[in-house]
């Protein structure tokens, strides 16, 4: 073997060790957590003719988060909201929400939210971009995200971590147009969430 031979092997071996190397740093920085539903809530406010803002939440829903804390832009986020679950308080409203008219719930039960990019803003701020998929249509939405805490709950011994989340939307873009002059074109959404971390072993 010659002097260049074992030099192009000696290099070759240094790149597959540091791949290896950042492929398991990038391992021990990721953590998988799952929304907790007792501590969730996903809010909702929509103006009634102007004369005051209706509000509700949404019972149901799931999601993960791929927290990475070695760079918090490379985490994703995933969630899935059963839209039969949204609540008023009022049944009369509850059933209309339900129907064509708005969430259609019959044919489309499920709106998910698949995080594209994450941006780093002030300390423990984020704007959080990604795919909303709702009435089988999807668009773009930006997330205001503020990291409130990360840190063991003492109570059942588990890694918890906790947002604020703010945003608006405007119905009519996923097709959710009718009443428009009943019901603002512009929701806000405003969610307070927990999620605890699974266990990786």
């Amino acid at each position: 073997m010659t002097a260049r031979t074992t030099t192009a092997c000696f290099l070759c071996a240094c790149h597959f060790l540091w791949l290896d190397l950042a492929v398991a740093q990038d391992e021990n920085c990721i953590e998988i957590y799952e929304i907790d539903k007792t501590y969730t809530n996903i809010m909702w406010y929509a103006s009634r003719m102007g004369f005051s803002r209706t509000i509700g939440k949404f019972e149901e829903f799931e999601g993960i988060i791929n927290l990475n804390n070695c760079d918090v832009s490379k985490s994703d986020i995933y969630i899935t909201i059963d839209t039969e679950s949204i609540t008023s308080g009022v049944d009369e409203v509850d059933q209309q929400l339900r129907s064509r008219t708005f969430f259609d719930v019959e044919n489309h039960p499920t709106a998910i939210f698949e995080s594209t990019g994450i941006t780093l803003k002030e300390r423990d701020t984020a704007e959080v971009k990604g795919n909303f998929t709702m009435l089988g249509n999807t668009r773009e939405i930006s997330l205001e995200v503020r990291f409130n805490r990360r840190a063991m709950d003492p109570i059942i011994n588990q890694m918890r971590t906790g947002y604020s989340i703010k945003t608006t939307l405007q119905r009519s873009k996923w097709g959710m147009d009718q009443l428009l002059a009943f019901v603002s074109d512009d929701i806000n959404i405003a969610i307070e969430a927990e999620a605890l971390r699974i266990s990786q072993e």
